[in-house]
């Protein structure tokens, strides 16, 4: 990504120069998420780019790389004429990610990632079964060994977690796993040497998008499909929980009142009509069309969409899940439904997509959430 797509992200995202008392810290987080952004530029790009005087680059830059975050390469002209000038890039090996994946309902799945997104090391550990504490012992001993098998200093434990997560790591409610208050962040962190922070594995995914997403756009939602049905919404840049976290849970919305009969007791809820276990059980049936099932799902899906779309003004709606069944018909009827429900204002730019990284988008969270919270980068 070159210095004028960096230019676009940080005048996107402001340069939010700071306070006395924090400054520094809210520069050096500018600094590394121009870099992280962008492709590698001098300390006079960086200056100009960010806003900062060049006497306070070229001292927090000095910090980074007695750090080991950014690296300094060779001299280059540019084509420019004068005195050629040092590079600086982001070092993505500097610190590893330990980030943890808990939405799949038969085992755990943990990897080892770089600060760019790349895998490392992947483990999984079959659930066996287990639920309530005897679950948690085995996420516990699951991020241990990761931390353990880095040879890299580690930054921090990622989880992204089904059910109502808060601010502080607590899972508030998750009905499959039999936890309910249950303070999952502060027993991982019980077992590493690392700062550990957990979100909902659709609010880890979409942060995923928004810092790995290629367009970067700042206001998104992105919708996980599997076995159930969960969104992650993030506006301006930042991601929306809602008053009890609670954000994003469309799973549940009431799609037709004489419906299947939902796990929550209810029917017609989105879920029935739309979910994984739903869409193969219709596609199993004998005679079955599979241009009807899947659009009838995503037309489902898109008058759920459409009320979010529209009043957060989004710019993009990215769904995750099988390949075979969210993108194709799917996709394009979920779309379609949008562009009928609403003003052509709304969606004449509105990108719709399937998610680049499916299988590992919540991993792929779980490092996002680490280094937004650690070094600022969103």
């Amino acid at each position: 990504m070159g210095s004028r797509k960096a230019d676009a992200i940080v005048a996107s995202r402001g340069t939010e120069k700071a306070l006395p008392e924090h400054t520094r810290q809210v520069n050096r987080s500018l600094i590394l998420r121009t870099l992280f952004h962008g492709a590698a530029m001098s300390r006079a790009d960086l200056a100009r780019v960010t806003g900062l005087t060049r006497v306070s680059v070229s001292r927090i830059v000095d910090d980074l790389i007695a750090e080991g975050l950014v690296l300094e390469h060779e001299p280059s002209s540019g084509g420019r004429v004068g005195k050629p000038s040092t590079s600086i890039a982001l070092n993505p090996h500097a610190y590893h990610v330990v980030t943890l994946d808990l939405s799949a309902y038969a085992e755990l799945t943990g990897a080892i990632m770089s600060l760019d997104g790349e895998v490392v090391h992947s483990m999984s550990v079959p659930m066996d079964g287990a639920t309530g504490p005897a679950l948690l012992e085995k996420v516990c001993a699951l991020a241990s060994a990761l931390v353990k098998r880095s040879t890299v200093r580690v930054l921090g434990v990622g989880v992204g977690s089904p059910g109502v997560v808060n601010a502080e790591g607590v899972v508030r409610e998750a009905v499959a796993f039999d936890w309910h208050d249950l303070d999952v962040g502060s027993a991982i962190a019980a077992v590493v040497p690392v700062p550990v922070h957990i979100a909902n594995d659709a609010n880890a995914a979409a942060l995923a998008a928004r810092t790995y997403g290629q367009p970067a756009v700042d206001d998104l939602v992105l919708v996980r499909i599997g076995q159930g049905i969960g969104s992650g919404v993030v506006v301006q840049g930042t991601l929306v929980t809602g008053h009890r976290f609670t954000a994003g849970e469309i799973g549940h919305v009431l799609i037709d009142e004489d419906g299947a009969r939902c796990r929550c007791g209810r029917r017609g809820c989105l879920e029935v009509v739309a979910a994984v276990p739903y869409i193969r059980q219709l596609l199993a049936e004998p005679g079955a069309s599979a241009t009807e099932v899947l659009g009838a799902a995503g037309r489902a899906l898109g008058r759920v969409l459409t009320p979010v779309v529209t009043a957060l003004g989004l710019e993009q709606v990215v769904l995750s899940g099988p390949e075979d069944i969210v993108g194709g018909v799917f996709l394009e009827e979920a779309k379609t439904t949008i562009e009928k429900q609403t003003l052509a204002i709304v969606t004449d730019a509105l990108d719709i997509r399937v998610a680049v990284r499916g299988d590992d988008i919540v991993l792929l969270g779980g490092t996002a959430l680490v280094i937004a919270e650690e070094l600022g980068i969103r």
